[in-house]
Formats: structure tokens, sequence, C-alpha cells
């Protein structure tokens, strides 16, 4: 006689929690938005997405040799992030994601995710941003491309829904400041 089993089924649409927000935290290279983010994320109970992750080789080597993205190398890693967002939305799951979304075009296509989402954007100095590549290991990103983000970002028009920070030397500090921006009461001790 065969065994019995359950298969599994797929996960099904729930509904998005009333107030609910996807976070968005962005900023240039070294702002410290993955580090942060993953605090907010832990703090808040809600699904980490590293946009980082969602980078094709061929993005990842352009920048890796020292070459800026541009907007049709970023259009399908856009495309791909708003489709998790919506993906996760659709699963009532709220998301903190860091992504650089430097400008405002980049951050209407994650908005297109079709869940309310608030940016929280990371201002740092370009001086510290390339000390803080340098003693950076491991990852892709070469302080060479710091000055091309910087120039590329934009601040957040009014009409956006989100926050701006200054990067403290202490990434939990950013997160509490973060969080007493956005109105969330946690004691991280």
């Amino acid at each position: 006689m065969a065994e019995h089993r359950e298969i599994p089924q797929p996960l099904t649409s729930a509904p998005w929690p009333a107030g609910a927000t996807h976070l968005v935290v962005s900023g240039p290279t070294g702002s410290g938005k993955s580090t942060v983010g993953r605090l907010l994320a832990t703090a808040l109970g809600r699904v980490w997405v590293e946009g980082d992750a969602f980078h094709t080789v061929a993005n990842r080597n352009k920048m890796a040799a020292g070459t800026p993205l541009d907007d049709a190398d970023r259009a399908p890693w856009l495309a791909r992030l708003a489709e998790e967002l919506g993906r996760l939305g659709d699963l009532g799951l709220p998301a903190v994601l860091a992504c650089s979304a430097l400008k405002r075009s980049y951050r209407d296509e994650l908005r297109s995710c079709g869940y309310p989402l608030t940016v929280v954007q990371i201002l740092v100095s370009p001086g510290e941003l390339r000390d803080r590549l340098a003693s950076r290991h491991a990852h892709f990103m070469p302080a060479s491309l710091v000055d091309s983000q910087v120039a590329l970002m934009e601040p957040l028009d009014p009409q956006e829904d989100g926050i701006t920070v200054s990067s403290a030397e202490d990434p939990q500090a950013t997160a509490s400041r973060i969080l007493d921006e956005l109105g969330f009461v946690l004691d991280w001790s």
C-alpha cells in the first residue's frame, strides 16, 4: 500500500495589512542601506529583500569593472524588484528592500508594485562613502563609482512618500532614527 503524502500547496494571496507599506532603503553605494535595511526588517518583523541579489551577472561585472550602469541596464533590474514587491504584497507580506533607487523614475518603477511604498533615503558625504568602500571587502561595487552615483541621486520630491536621513557611524543609531521618524516605537535593548 502506498504511503499517503500531502502535496504542499503553493502560497496563496493574503490580505494586505491595514496601514502597512513596503520600505525601500535607498542611497548610493556605501551608504549603509543593506545594513540599516536588515536592522529595520528585523525590528519590524518584515521580509528582507537585498536589491543587489536581483542584478544580472552582466550588471555586476560592469560595475566591478568600474563602469556605471545606465538606465537601460537598470530597467530590467528595477522591474524585477517591483515584481518581487508585488509578489510579496500579494502574499500580505510587507518588505524592506535595499535598493539604490537614486532617481525619481527608479522609485516610480518600484511603486508600480501595486502596494504602498515608503522610501527612506540615506545621505552620506562622498568622502565618507569612499572611506567606507575602501574598508569594505568582497563586494562588487568599487569606490570609483561613488561620484557617478552621487551625481545621479535625486532628492525625494515633496509628493513622494518618504523621509531623508543622514547616516550615523553606527547603523543601529541610523535605524533607530528612521523608526522614530516613521512613527515606530521599539526598544532595542
